[in-house]
C-alpha cells in the first residue's frame, strides 16, 4: 500500500504521464506536497509523528473531500529540518538549504506538468519559515503559480478546546494533541506507561519560546526528556475527535484553495 492513509484515487503517483498529460482544468487542480519530519518526540512516542499526523490527517481529509473537486497528494517528504532535536538519537535532519532546494525541485516539476496550485502542507513546528520562502520564491520564478505554505494545525478545528490551559498556552511538542492523535492513527506505536510531562521556564515577560517575541533554542536546553507539553492526559477518544475535527478544516480549506483566482493587476 504506496498510498498510506491516503485514498488510492487521490495519490498523485498513481497517476500515468497520459492520465495527467490529458487532465482537463490544470491550472485548477489541487496539488498538495505532504512535509513531515523524523525527530524524537519524547520516550512514548515514534519518531514518525510529524509525517503520520501529515498524512494522516490529508487521507482522512480527502475522503471526505466532494467527488468533483480535484486535489492529489504526492508522497510525503519524510524528512525535514529538524535540527533543534538532533541531540536525541533517532533524528534526521536536512539543512535548510537541502529542503528548500529539494521543495523548489519537486514544484518545478509539477509546473512543468501544467499545475499552477501547490499546496506545502507542512507538520513539523521548526520548519514553517522554511515554506514560506519555498513559496514565495516560486511565485516570484513563475508569476502565475500560486504556493500555499500551510501548517497542518492551523485550519479551523477543535484541539484546544480539549485541552488544558496550560497545555493549550505552552505545550509545543510531543504533549497531549500530538499524542491524541498518533493514538488515533497509530495506536500500536505509543508507548503511553512511558509518557512524562515537562513544561520549560518562561524565558521572560515579554520573550517566548515561539511565540511573538522568540527566543532561539534547542530542545535539550528546554527539557530532559524531549517533551515539551503533558502527554499523560492524552486518549485516542480525543485522538479521534482531533483527527475528525482537522481534517473537517483541511476539507475547507482545499475546497478553497480550488476556487481560489490569483489577483490581476
Amino acid at each position: 500500500m504506496m498510498h498510506n492513509f491516503i485514498p488510492p484515487h487521490r495519490f498523485f503517483p498513481y497517476l500515468t504521464w497520459t492520465d495527467i498529460d490529458t487532465m482537463s482544468d490544470k491550472e485548477n487542480v489541487v496539488i498538495i506536497q505532504p512535509v513531515g519530519a523524523i525527530e524524537q518526540h519524547g520516550p512514548h512516542l515514534p519518531i514518525i509523528v510529524d509525517a503520520a499526523i501529515g498524512m494522516g490527517v490529508l487521507g482522512k481529509a480527502l475522503a471526505k473531500l466532494p467527488p468533483h473537486i480535484p486535489a492529489y497528494a504526492l508522497p510525503s517528504l519524510y524528512y525535514g529540518k529538524s535540527n533543534e532535536h538532533w541531540h536525541f538519537p533517532g533524528t534526521i535532519t536536512l539543512s535548510t538549504e537541502t529542503l528548500s532546494a529539494t521543495l523548489m525541485e519537486v514544484a518545478d516539476s509539477i509546473y512543468r506538468a501544467g499545475f499552477r496550485k501547490l499546496v506545502l502542507m507542512n507538520s513539523h513546528g521548526g520548519q514553517p519559515q522554511v515554506m514560506q520562502m519555498v513559496a514565495r520564491d516560486l511565485h516570484i520564478k513563475y508569476a502565475d503559480f500560486t504556493v500555499f505554505p500551510l501548517f497542518t494545525w492551523r485550519v479551523p478545528n477543535i484541539t484546544k478546546e480539549l485541552l488544558t490551559t496550560q497545555e493549550a498556552q505552552e505545550g509545543m511538542h510531543a504533549g497531549d494533541a500530538e499524542t491524541s492523535i498518533i493514538m488515533s492513527l497509530l495506536p500500536e506505536q505509543v508507548r503511553i506507561e512511558r509518557a512524562v510531562a515537562e513544561y520549560p521556564p518562561s524565558p521572560g515577560k515579554l520573550l517566548s519560546w515561539e511565540r511573538n517575541l522568540p527566543v532561539s533554542w534547542a530542545t535539550r536546553d528546554i527539557s530532559k526528556s524531549g517533551v515539551i507539553g503533558d502527554p499523560t492526559t492524552a486518549s485516542k477518544e480525543k485522538g479521534d475527535r482531533i483527527l475528525e475535527s482537522v481534517s473537517d478544516g483541511w476539507v475547507q480549506v482545499i475546497e478553497e484553495i480550488y476556487a481560489y483566482q490569483p489577483f490581476t493587476t
